[in-house]
């Protein structure tokens, strides 16, 4: 790292042990005056943002920093933070830190407002080259690229992170800086008011991205604010909102009628905004939830000998020259020719990188699942969700090429015993048995590749059991294991290191790759690496941590 390049880190780590004992005092502002000066004209901050925004940093390995966590790091108690709030709105409109206001519907179904903040990782990448964080404007981007874009900035502000002024701003804006795309021009034909151009191209975000053409309130409720869409349903309902009348969005039809709840777009639309896809070669085949095989860089993974050999023999099944003569042989024998695939064992064993590693050298993209994401508290929805991706997957099946992956993440949930139900049953119950229902006839009839993740050892539905073709164990790394992840994550360590670090902690491969990371974060904010004891407090964390977690992840 050059002089230049460690400057600004070197402010921001002064800053933040001046203010270790003082807080943000008088004292401090006079101590650090050089410091503050110094790192508020390269980010053109004030003093006190810079302050503010120095301890952020701090956190930056964490994606949920919370008011606490900064009172306690400036010194101050809640009431007294409340003073510093006008800045964190302004670090959060310069976009230096993001703010989750816990807008996700998640959160307001159980009356959870608390905000929580983090440090995008291109601002950190910034501050390690000491250079002010401009955000770049996505110009002359290809329509697949546009709406890659625009998904983003939906996502964000369903997340809470983006205000729905600072959202209609950014969209506007990427719409002014794709002037050429006939979608930019022709929307401008339309005059739109502000609300109803978010609620067009969220249409049309939804068709393109999800393939999904029959879309209820909810789909788009965390846009707009409360009293927004309270108007925007009376006029939907009614019939008589203005994209309606000017013959953009319609009912959508089930088994023939009209349905009141749920919209879509018009041909009109279709053909006027969409002109640039071959709508009828339905581009939602291929979407944002699909990992194409080149994508994911090459990642070295350790297992210990048992795992190690099913995985490579699963991996030589799904070569597309043997997959395809047995895929043949199968069929001429009356089978079915589909693959099943379950990984299960303890989070940050490798699971889902192993799936991605396994698309990567097999040459097979892969349509990622998050089961969390298909729920809904709308009566049927989910149902319908799960439905709609196995019919998109046997679309992208149908289409050519290698077959793709059908990646379930993290599916503990759905592979649980089904339960029996009495009359009085939950709807929520029924429709977890419901989706079961789905996936077990769906996985019945497959032709192509399934291979789902979960950290369920026992309590697996004997139905779900029967259907996997192959289920693979990931256990805990051994100690040998957990030498190699080591050193291959942390290749500076040398091998007693390793082996002192195998030896003493019972970690996964996850639990290390966190270890890792804070080391990172570390040498960055002070540029020099963490020492043997440093890294020794880092792994007591990392144990303390995953005794309080009541839910893990899996790699």
């Amino acid at each position: 790292m050059s002089e230049k390049q460690s400057a600004l880190l070197e402010y921001f780590a002064k800053i933040i042990e001046l203010s270790k004992e003082e807080g943000l005092s008088e004292n401090f502002f006079r101590n650090a005056h050089e410091y503050l000066e110094a790192a508020g004209s390269i980010l053109h901050l004030t003093h006190i943002q810079a302050a503010i925004f120095a301890h952020f940093l701090n956190h930056c390995d964490e994606q949920a920093i919370t008011t606490e966590n900064i009172a306690e790091s400036i010194k101050c108690n809640k009431i007294q933070l409340i003073q510093y709030m006008d800045h964190f709105d302004e670090l959060e409109n310069r976009r230096l830190i993001r703010c989750n206001r816990g807008g996700h519907s998640r959160f307001r179904e159980f009356g959870q407002s608390m905000p929580t903040y983090r440090v995008p990782n291109e601002v950190v990448s910034a501050v390690r080259k000491s250079i002010p964080y401009t955000i770049e404007l996505q110009k002359n981007l290809s329509i697949v690229d546009f709406f890659c874009e625009m998904e983003k900035i939906f996502r964000e502000r369903c997340e809470g992170e983006l205000t729905y002024d600072a959202m209609a701003g950014e969209v506007k804006t990427l719409l002014d800086s794709n002037n050429h795309l006939l979608l930019s021009q022709r929307l401008k034909w339309y005059k739109l008011s502000d609300e109803n151009l978010i609620l067009l191209l969220r249409f049309c975000d939804l068709f393109i991205n999800d393939d999904d053409n029959g879309l209820g309130i909810h789909n788009f409720r965390d846009l707009f604010e409360k009293a927004d869409i309270r108007s925007i349903e009376r006029g939907l309902k009614s019939g008589h909102h203005f994209l309606q009348e000017s013959e953009l969005i319609e009912n959508a039809n089930n088994y023939g009628l009209g349905d009141p709840e749920y919209f879509k777009l018009t041909d009109k639309a279709k053909n006027e905004l969409l002109e640039e896809f071959d709508i009828k070669e339905k581009l939602g085949i291929r979407g944002k939830d699909f990992i194409l095989a080149g994508s994911r860089p090459y990642k070295k993974l350790y297992y210990n000998d048992k795992e190690a050999e099913q995985i490579e023999e699963l991996q030589a099944l799904l070569m597309p020259d043997n997959f395809k003569s047995i895929q043949e042989r199968l069929l001429e024998k009356g089978m079915h020719s589909g693959f099943a695939c379950l990984f299960y064992g303890p989070p940050g064993t490798g699971k889902t990188e192993t799936a991605y590693q396994i698309g990567r050298e097999t040459g097979r993209d892969i349509m990622f699942v998050d089961i969390s994401e298909t729920k809904s508290k709308w009566f049927g929805e989910s149902e319908k969700r799960i439905k709609a991706i196995f019919d998109r997957y046997k679309g992208a099946v149908k289409s050519g090429g290698q077959i793709p992956i059908l990646l379930f993440n993290e599916a503990d949930g759905v592979f649980s015993r089904r339960m029996e139900f009495s009359s009085e049953a939950r709807s929520v119950d029924q429709t977890e048995n419901a989706i079961q229902n789905i996936i077990l006839q769906e996985v019945e009839n497959l032709d192509g590749i399934l291979i789902a993740t979960t950290n369920l050892t026992h309590n697996l539905d004997k139905a779900f059991e029967r259907r996997f073709l192959y289920k693979i164990e990931f256990e805990k790394p051994n100690k040998v294991s957990r030498a190699l992840i080591w050193k291959s994550i942390i290749p500076e360590l040398n091998d007693a290191d390793t082996r002192t670090l195998a030896e003493r902690y019972d970690f996964s491969g996850g639990q290390i790759e966190n270890i890792a990371r804070k080391r990172l974060v570390d040498y960055i904010l002070k540029g020099c690496d963490p020492t043997s004891d440093k890294l020794d407090v880092f792994c007591k964390e990392e144990m303390l941590a995953k005794e309080g977690a009541k839910i893990g992840f899996s790699m």
